[in-house]
Parts: structure tokens; C-alpha cells; sequence
């Protein structure tokens, strides 16, 4: 299924893309898309057989503004520099076990909300990446396997960053990650039964129309499965919770001088196969 929410920020209501792209609702069903519907396989089912049975009645998508896919999101916890191309154009060695750190749910917005270029930035760069929503509580996992499991769905993200508040302005990535807006997600919450090799998908991204990311996530050093059996290690991670996986090769912080970070005015859009698509204009803050 393809789940997402629609309508003006922070009165979205729940929508489903059926198979012949025409939007339904789900209002009638369900509060939202969040973690206690993806845990609650009962209220899922009833979603999937509304869809099937064709009962669900359409929504009219004319200017209706698409908003996050999820709800209430808990955490999101990030995987840096976990592509073999992205490790080549920086220079870095791949690291021997994910580099994690965290971006607030708070810098979530639609898949073509506009995107703040913080003040004083000069190096705000774009990362496409694989989203993974957890449906299931993960606590001490033993295996990749087990790790599925635990998954709802997938999603597109656009890992903002700021390079010299990320880098430069003291080394905690926190800073360079966290500015408003800066974790564009959707359109859709697409389920785990509709992905069924996430290492498989195709990622790109352009900016004002070039083509600066073409990559798969064969090529991430830590895959999905790998990725949510690790972290579930160190951390709980709950219904509702977002992983971005990392982005491949093709950012601006890998690229020569002068190097061509994003300004107010810019346009953006990426894709990941599968999983919808984005596009967003910049503005300055």
C-alpha cells in the first residue's frame, strides 16, 4: 500500500494511492498514518481490504498540498557515509561500523514544502536517501532476518545538511543537520510487502534540473536489515521511528572547487524508484 497524508500543515488527513493513482481517503477509518496504525495489524487489515474491496471513496487531488506520510514520528536516527561511491568522492575510509547520529522530527516536511537556507550558510548540500519505518518495537535483535520484521515501510528523504555548521562550527553533526525544514519526507509511506529488496532501488536527485545523483542502495556498506539489527543494539526503536540510510555518491561536498552548494532560488528533486517522487524550491531564511 501506499499510505500518505494530505492537506495543510499540521491538519493533514490519511490517504491511500490506490493502483490506478487515484487518491482515497481514509479518514473514515483510521486517525492517521502513525506508529499505533502500523503497529495495529488489525487496523492495517482493514485498510488493505477497504482498499481491495474498492470502498475507500476518492479524494479530488486538485492543489492539495501532500504532507509528511507519518505522523507523530518519534525519532529519526541517521546512517552517515554508508555508501562505497559517497566514501570514494570524500576521500573517507568506509567505516567499520555505522556512523550514527540523530535529526529531530521536528525538521520533517512534505515532499515539496519549501526548504529554508539557514542564515549565514554557504555550504547547504543535498542528500537523497532511503527512509525505513519501523512498525514493530525493536529491542537486542539477533539478525538481518529478524530485523525485517520490525519494518512498516519505506519512504523518500531529503537529508538536508549544512557542511561548515556540520563540519567546521565545533564537529557535533547535530548542527549542520537540525536546521528547520530540513528532512523533506514522502510522499508516501510505501509498505514493506510492496519492497521486497530494499537493496535494490534506484536513487537520484537533481538540482535546477541536473542530474547530480544516480546511485542503488546495493551499494550501501551497511544494508537495511544490517542497519536496523545494529541499532536496535544501542537503542529502542518504537512504531513511528525513522531511519535514514544514508545517501550515495553525487553531493556537493564531494565535488571540486568551486563547489556548487544550494542558494535561495534553487530547485530540487529526487526520487527513489518505487517510492514517489519530490521536488522543492529553496528560499532563504
Amino acid at each position: 500500500m501506499k499510505l500518505l497524508r494530505v492537506g495543510t500543515a499540521g491538519a493533514e488527513r490519511p490517504a491511500l494511492l490506490d493502483a490506478d493513482g487515484t487518491l482515497r481517503d481514509l479518514s473514515g477509518l483510521v486517525d492517521d498514518i502513525d506508529g499505533a496504525l502500523l503497529a495495529d495489524d488489525t487496523a492495517l487489515g482493514r485498510v488493505r481490504a477497504a482498499a481491495e474491496a474498492g470502498e475507500l471513496p476518492a479524494l479530488d487531488a486538485t492543489g492539495l498540498r501532500i504532507g509528511p506520510p507519518l505522523g507523530r514520528i518519534g525519532k529519526i536516527v541517521c546512517i552517515g557515509l554508508n555508501y562505497h561511491d559517497h566514501a570514494r568522492e570524500t576521500g573517507a575510509e568506509p567505516p567499520a561500523e555505522p556512523v550514527v547520529f540523530m535529526k529531530a522530527p521536528d525538521t520533517v516536511v512534505g515532499p515539496n514544502d519549501t526548504v529554508l537556507v539557514p542564515r549565514d550558510s554557504t555550504k547547504t548540500d543535498w542528500e537523497v536517501e532511503l527512509a525505513v519505518v519501523i512498525g514493530r518495537t525493536a529491542r537486542y535483535l539477533d539478525s538481518a532476518e529478524e530485523a525485517f520484521a520490525h519494518v512498516a515501510g519505506y519512504a523518500v528523504a531529503h537529508d538536508v545538511s549544512e557542511r561548515e555548521f556540520q563540519i567546521e562550527r565545533g564537529g557535533t553533526w547535530d548542527k549542520g543537520k537540525n536546521c528547520e525544514t530540513f528532512n523533506p519526507l514522502g510522499p508516501w509511506l510505501v509498505t514493506a510487502d510492496e519492497v521486497p529488496d530494499p537493496q535494490r532501488l534506484s536513487l537520484k536527485l537533481w538540482v535546477n534540473g541536473e542530474l547530480k545523483q544516480d546511485g542503488t542502495t546495493a551499494e550501501q556498506i551497511f544494508p537495511v536489515g544490517e542497519v536496523v539489527r545494529y541499532l536496535s543494539r544501542f537503542m529502542t526503536l518504537y512504531p513511528g521511528d525513522v531511519i535514514n540510510t544514508g545517501t550515495p555518491a553525487g553531493v556537493a561536498m564531494g565535488r571540486p572547487e568551486p563547489k556548487p552548494y544550494l542558494r535561495g532560488g534553487d530547485v530540487v528533486e529526487l526520487e527513489i524508484a518505487g517510492l514517489g517522487r519530490q521536488r522543492q524550491e529553496l528560499k532563504n531564511a
